[in-house]
C-alpha cells in the first residue's frame, strides 16, 4: 500500500471517511501554483479541525486552510502542501442579534449567504470583496483583500470584534467576544486577518453590522487629461461628501471595464465609452441624499471642465459597482499571462503615475492601471505574447516597481502572477524591518510550522 494511500485510511479513521477525499482530478482543483496535496479534508465542526491539526502536527504535515478557493494563490506557493483543509462545512449563522448590531459565524459560510440574511433585517456587512457571489467569511478575513467599501466604513479590521481559530497545536482559541465594546484583552484575531492561514485555521468570525442604505448611486465622470482628472478626484475627497467609494483610472483599465462589462450583457455607459480618465464616485442614503450629491457632482464636474459626465441609476450602478468590485478576478484572467500587482504610496501624484506607466509600458507588455480609495493602486502587467524576453521584461518591470514604492515608502505586493515569475521574485518585495518580530508571531501561533510554511513575507 503506497504512503498517500495509508495517509488517507488514517485520516478516514480519525474524521470519518466522508470528510476525507483524494482522487487526482480533486487534488487538482486545490493546487497552488501546480503543487496539489495528498489529501482534502472537509470538516464539519470547529472540533474537527482541532483533531486534524493535532494529526498533521503529529505527522510534521502541513495543512492550508481554504474556502471558495477563489484567493488561494495569493501569496507565495508554500514551500510544503500535504493536506487540504476545505472550510466549507462549516457555514452555520451561530448568533445573530439585530438590536445589537452583531453576527457571529462560521468561516465558511458564504458572504452571499450571509448578506441575505443581514438584507430581511435592513443591514448588510461592508465586506464588499471580489468573487463576493462565492467568498467565504472566513476567505475574505485571511486573504486580507481590499473591501471596495473601505472609504466609508473601513477595512475589516474596524467591524470585525472577535474570531474563534485552532493554533498550531490543536488547541481551540477565542480573541474578542461578540459585543462591538471589548474592554478586556488583546486584539488577537486582527493578526489573522490578511495572514493567508499562515497563523491558524479561523473556525468563526464575530462582526458588528450596518443599517442597509436605502439606495445607491454612481456618478461618472471623463477627462481627456491626467491631472484635470486627479485634481477632480483630490476636490471630490476634501469635499466632505459621504461617498462610499471614489476611484480613479486610465484608458486602458477602462477599456478592460467596458469589456468585462459588455460580456456580463451589462451596457456600457456613455461616459465610460467616451475614452479619457475616469472618475467613480458612489455613494448612498434616501433618495432626497442620492439626488442632492448627484446635483453637487454635476456641477463640480463641469467646473473641472469634464470631457463628459453621468449620474447612472440604480440598476447601472450597481452592476458597475459589482464590475469594479471583482475588478481583481476578471483583470488577472485578462490574458493568459497576466501580473497584477497592489501599489501603495502616501500619495499619488500624476508623477508618480506617469512613473509607473513608463515603467512598465514596454512592448509587448502594457498595463491598466487603477487608482482605488486610501491611496490604494492595482496596476496590471498584460502580455498577449510568451517568451525568454517577455519573461525578463516583466520581471525587471516588477522589481524596479518594488525598488520605486520602497524608495517612496510605500508597498508592493503581487497578487497574481505566473509559477516563473513568483520563483524569481517574492510576492511581498524584501523583508521589512519588523520581520523578526513576525517570526516571534508566527512561533507563538504556529510552532511547528504546520500551516502554509513559505506562504507569508520572508517564507512564514
Amino acid at each position: 500500500m503506497s504512503s498517500v494511500a495509508t495517509l488517507c485510511g488514517r485520516l478516514e479513521k480519525l474524521v470519518g471517511s466522508d470528510c476525507v477525499q483524494f482522487s487526482e482530478a480533486l487534488l487538482r482543483d486545490y493546487a497552488i501554483s501546480g503543487r496539489s496535496p495528498a489529501a482534502v479534508l472537509k470538516p464539519s465542526s470547529a472540533g474537527e479541525v482541532a483533531e486534524i491539526v493535532r494529526f498533521a502536527g503529529a505527522e510534521k504535515l502541513a495543512l492550508v486552510a481554504c474556502g471558495s478557493r477563489s484567493k488561494l494563490e495569493l501569496g507565495m506557493p508554500p514551500q510544503r502542501y500535504d493536506l487540504a483543509l476545505d472550510m466549507t462545512g462549516l457555514r452555520q449563522m451561530a448568533h445573530y442579534d439585530p438590536g445589537d448590531l452583531t453576527v457571529s459565524v462560521d468561516a465558511g459560510i458564504p458572504l452571499s449567504e450571509l448578506a441575505k440574511t443581514l438584507a430581511a433585517n435592513h443591514q448588510f456587512l461592508p465586506l464588499a470583496v471580489p468573487c463576493g457571489e462565492t467568498a467565504t467569511a472566513g476567505g475574505a478575513i485571511a486573504s486580507g483583500i481590499d473591501s471596495a467599501l473601505r472609504l466609508q466604513y473601513g477595512t475589516a479590521r474596524d467591524f470585525l470584534i472577535g474570531a474563534e481559530f485552532v493554533d498550531g497545536t490543536g488547541r481551540l482559541c477565542k480573541s474578542g467576544g461578540r459585543v462591538v465594546k471589548n474592554v478586556t484583552g488583546y486584539d488577537l484575531h486582527k493578526l489573522l486577518i490578511g495572514s493567508l492561514g499562515t497563523l491558524g485555521v479561523i473556525t468563526r468570525l464575530n462582526f458588528r453590522t450596518f443599517p442597509l442604505p436605502e439606495s445607491r448611486g454612481v456618478f461618472l465622470a471623463a477627462f481627456p487629461l491626467l491631472d484635470g482628472a486627479l485634481n477632480y478626484r483630490a476636490c471630490l475627497l476634501k469635499s466632505g461628501l459621504p461617498f462610499s467609494n471614489v476611484e480613479f483610472f486610465d484608458v486602458a483599465f477602462a477599456g478592460r471595464l467596458a469589456e468585462n462589462l459588455n460580456q456580463s450583457g451589462i451596457a456600457v455607459e456613455e461616459s465610460l465609452a467616451a475614452g479619457g480618465w475616469q472618475v467613480y464616485a458612489s455613494f448612498a442614503g434616501n433618495s432626497a441624499v442620492i439626488q442632492r450629491i448627484q446635483r453637487e457632482l454635476r456641477e463640480r464636474s463641469a467646473q473641472a471642465e469634464a470631457l463628459r459626465s453621468q449620474a447612472l441609476d440604480e440598476k447601472s450602478s450597481e452592476s458597475l459597482s459589482k464590475s469594479l468590485r471583482d475588478a481583481f478576478d476578471w483583470l488577472r484572467h485578462a490574458t493568459s499571462n497576466v501580473t497584477l500587482l497592489r501599489l501603495t504610496l502616501p500619495q499619488f501624484t500624476s508623477v508618480d503615475i506617469v512613473e509607473l506607466q513608463h515603467l512598465a509600458n514596454h512592448p509587448p507588455l502594457s498595463t491598466a492601471f487603477v487608482l482605488r480609495a486610501c491611496n490604494v493602486a492595482y496596476l496590471t502587467l498584460i502580455s498577449d505574447g510568451e517568451g525568454d524576453q517577455t519573461d525578463t521584461l516583466r520581471e525587471q518591470c516588477v522589481a524596479e516597481l518594488f525598488s520605486r514604492a520602497e524608495a517612496k515608502k510605500g508597498g508592493t505586493t503581487i497578487l497574481h502572477a505566473s509559477h516563473q515569475l513568483k520563483d524569481r521574485v517574492s510576492a511581498w518585495g524584501t523583508k521589512r524591518a519588523d520581520f523578526p518580530l513576525m517570526q516571534r508571531v508566527k512561533q507563538a501561533f504556529d510552532p511547528q510550522n504546520i500551516f502554509a510554511p513559505g506562504r507569508f513575507l520572508g517564507g512564514i
